[in-house]
């Protein structure tokens, strides 16, 4: 379908109290129509202001800004208000306007674009009902929970038909049961609807929920990107391992493979695991170098309909031997052996 998001060799600069502060720098992005993109860093990372020159309320220092098909770097005020209509937002925190209804927050960006009111009152009925609230039309927001506020926020994103929606840590607040509403609902509002999803975030598990691909942010620079598979299963950047880890679990921490090394004797390995990759196969012929194994820790996961994790290993016998067996393992996966 195309590229619908482009950034190049993008910089960002801000004056902060007389001393320049960077906080984007060579940033080269492309975002396909119709995909779910995430955008994942730690706080101070650079995501914020990312999203922020996406939407074009903070302007480029250089480079170029091309969003659905518009150069947005340069060009005068009066001329970026029609592109930020085509670019939906929702928020960590909501944003509702706490004086209006359920239908009136999602009403107020037609009233914006001066649609009739038998069309406008239309259209909220539609996005009320495509988002499960219609009997809740007449509520105002502090009658309602935070899943239920966040789905109100999509509803008034999507108002004018947007190709695309920016969600800007928009599950930070909630609870796990309803992060997976919100986000099952963003996965409808792509597959169902056809808008390309970009999801600005800190957690990997929405990144693993939902994301076709993803990039990694650490000081205001693109480290890393690829496929949802591709960063969980081999993760390249210190950044992109250490947000894998806190969604995986599948090796042991320190103190864990402290304790794994007083209760065997054995060396101790760590196998990643992508698909099977003949693990299992190398283990099995582990007896002809007189070597035992036992697995000691792991986790598989799926992903795009392929698995990936990895599995330690405590390998029992001659030094000759398990440097054999280590040497099968690495021959047909990434292998390496730790220590406590």
């Amino acid at each position: 379908m195309g590229t619908i998001i482009e950034l190049t060799d993008v910089h960002k600069r801000f004056d902060v109290d007389g001393r320049t502060v960077t906080a984007l720098s060579g940033v080269d992005l492309r975002i396909e129509a119709g995909e779910i993109f995430a955008i994942i860093g730690h706080s101070g990372a650079g995501k914020s202001t990312l999203v922020r020159i996406i939407n074009g309320l903070e302007r480029v220092t250089s480079g170029l800004v091309v969003v659905d098909g518009v150069d947005i770097s340069t060009i005068p005020e009066r001329l970026l208000r029609p592109v930020r209509r085509r670019t939906g937002m929702i928020f960590q925190q909501f944003n509702l306007f706490s004086s209006r209804t359920v239908a009136g927050n999602v009403a107020y960006p037609l009233r914006v674009a001066e649609w009739p009111k038998a069309r406008r009152d239309a259209r909220v009925a539609e996005l009320l009902d495509f988002v499960g609230l219609l009997d809740r039309a007449h509520a105002y927001p502090d009658q309602l929970s935070g899943g239920q506020k966040q789905r109100v926020g999509i509803a008034r994103a999507l108002a004018t038909s947007p190709p695309i929606l920016l969600a800007d840590e928009s599950t930070s607040a909630l609870d796990p049961e309803t992060t997976g509403e919100v986000l099952r609902l963003l996965q409808r509002v792509n597959r169902e609807l056809g808008v390309t999803v970009v999801v600005i975030t800190h957690e990997m598990d929405v990144v693993r929920a939902i994301a076709d691909r993803v990039a990694v942010i650490s000081e205001g620079r693109i480290v890393e990107r690829g496929s949802a598979f591709e960063v969980f299963s081999s993760p390249q950047s210190d950044t992109a391992q250490a947000f894998v880890a806190t969604a995986l679990h599948d090796r042991p921490s320190r103190d864990e493979l402290a304790r794994l090394r007083t209760a065997h004797t054995g060396r101790i390995v760590t196998a990643r695991v992508v698909d099977g990759g003949g693990i299992g196969a190398v283990l099995s012929r582990a007896g002809v170098h007189d070597v035992t194994f036992e697995l000691l820790h792991g986790a598989i996961s799926t992903l795009q309909q392929r698995s990936f994790g990895s599995l330690t290993i405590a390998l029992d016998g001659p030094d000759a031997g398990v440097d054999a067996v280590i040497a099968e393992l690495s021959a047909v996966t990434a292998t390496e052996e730790v220590a406590a």
